[in-house]
């Protein structure tokens, strides 16, 4: 029997799926989680579409979005605006 990796970027259909995923991720306090997260967006989309979008090179963009890297705010904040997924703060119900 042949078991193949899982890859999130190969469930990540529809907007409301990314969205989802990507809503999901920001609420765990590691941020590799949601580097991770975006890398899977990414790839879904397509990677070379990404740096033409935002102007940054297929390979700042696999270094920005691995474990571990500390992309500087404007990069993500530019990165989740060219995939549709601009960041944003609502607040939550029951607080002041």
């Amino acid at each position: 029997m042949k078991i193949s990796t899982f890859d999130a970027a190969h469930y990540l259909d529809s907007e409301e799926m990314i969205a989802e995923y990507l809503s999901a991720a920001m609420e765990d306090p590691n941020p590799d989680v949601f580097l991770t997260a975006l890398s899977d967006v990414a790839r879904a989309r397509g990677i070379t579409q990404l740096a033409r979008v935002t102007g940054l090179g297929r390979e700042s963009l696999y270094k920005t979005l691995s474990p571990g890297s500390k992309p500087r705010f404007d990069t993500i904040m530019k990165i989740t605006k060219a995939l549709g997924a601009p960041l944003g703060v609502k607040r939550k119900q029951g607080h002041p």
